[in-house]
């Protein structure tokens, strides 16, 4: 079922409206590390689309990380900024390295890449973890543990401790430090991510198993409450679990099949999309789209889409990485913010079908495969793809 057709009162999916779209004007932010590597086989396969396919992409680039920091100072100049909020989409690579350590805090690379969520609401950030069938002995777990694997964690992405006040270091004198986080939810942060979830398992396999930390805080409280009327209210179809996110962690590892859609918070959801992501054989793998909510007037939304992985200074430069994950953060841009669902699946097609014929980067390397580098790779992605 194209995902368009489906309809609902959060509407997650409903902008998703047509393939034809007036503009598909990209923002390519690369950033650091592995980022303009793995980046440059998507701007490959983008110029392989618009001319083999009059796809009519129109993209620009821009600076975000360390390198934005050299250049201007701050992890994001507000012109990117300016170019990240007018673009149909942002493809992100990668941020910060150790070169960067000793920068300011609030200018560390890290620090473009929450702005950009920020000031674009990108409230909901979906990571699905799939195990290719050919990478199932790749994984640290049993093939039988992760062969077949499809899992979707829904991560609130704006709001929880990474952006609660008060934030900060406090001098107690003599010596004595405190450093102070503040772990914050309103039911309208919830109720919304926890939609999102609802919404997207009733395209899967109906089932959604929420995770926070009720046992010892008070977020977890109201975020367990949320969820269950928000459950109850409008999604009682929808089979939903609850499981503390330490039990969910352990859970991953045991017996990750049990999972359909994990929704969760800001700080839980970053750690537990990291576990999902080893599932799978690398974290190379996987991809990751940040949405916003639909535009009042254009019923467009501003989104975000970057692999999981970080920017792997120690094999930058090598021509080794792994470019998967941002090729198939491009399937999922094709997918939610193109509605180009014919060209996502192919895209993905070929990604499963270069990993049939046993090619390889150096970290989902076993025996009897090819290795290849990370212009090969995309390479023969990009053939299957137009093939």
């Amino acid at each position: 079922m194209i995902l368009s057709e489906i309809d609902s009162d959060f509407g997650v999916m409903r902008y998703i409206r047509t393939a034809l779209m007036a503009s598909k004007n990209l923002l390519l932010l690369a950033g650091d590390g592995i980022g303009p590597e793995a980046m440059a086989e998507v701007k490959k396969l983008i110029a392989a689309m618009n001319d083999k396919l009059g796809s009519d992409f129109v993209t620009d680039e821009g600076l975000v990380g360390g390198c934005a920091y050299d250049a201007h100072g701050a992890a994001i100049s507000d012109a990117d900024m300016a170019k990240a909020m007018a673009a149909d989409a942002v493809l992100f690579g990668a941020v910060g390295g150790p070169k960067w350590d000793a920068v300011p805090y609030e200018v560390r690379p890290e620090a473009g890449l929450l702005r950009l969520r920020k000031d674009m609401e990108l409230f909901a950030n979906l990571r699905p973890a799939i195990c290719y069938p050919a990478l199932a002995a790749s994984s640290s777990l049993k093939q039988e543990v992760v062969e077949g694997l499809d899992i979707l964690i829904v991560r609130e992405l704006t709001g929880g401790v990474y952006f609660g006040e008060p934030k900060q270091i406090v001098d107690l004198g003599n010596g004595q430090k405190r450093g102070i986080d503040t772990q914050v939810y309103d039911t309208f942060e919830i109720e919304r991510i926890s939609g999102v979830a609802f919404e997207l398992a009733r395209t899967r396999k109906n089932h959604v198993t929420s995770m926070e930390k009720r046992n010892v805080m008070k977020s977890g409280v109201l975020w367990n409450e949320v969820v269950t009327q928000t459950h109850k209210a409008r999604y009682a179809d929808v089979k939903l679990d609850h499981m503390l996110a330490d039990a969910g962690g352990m859970q991953l590892v045991r017996w990750p099949k049990q999972f359909d859609v994990i929704v969760t918070d800001n700080l839980f959801g970053d750690m537990l999309s990291d576990i999902a992501a080893m599932l799978t054989g690398s974290i190379g793998m996987l991809p990751s789209a940040s949405l916003g909510a639909p535009d009042a007037k254009t019923k467009k939304r501003k989104a975000l889409y970057e692999p999981v992985h970080g920017s792997a200074p120690d094999i930058s430069g090598k021509g080794i990485a792994n470019p998967i994950a941002m090729i198939a953060s491009f399937a999922m841009c094709l997918r939610y913010s193109f509605g180009m669902v014919a060209e996502a699946d192919k895209l993905e097609a070929a990604i499963a079908a270069v990993l049939d014929d046993g090619l390889r980067t150096k970290d989902i390397l076993s025996e009897g495969m090819t290795e290849v580098g990370t212009v090969q790779m995309g390479d023969a992605i990009i053939a299957k793809f137009l093939g």
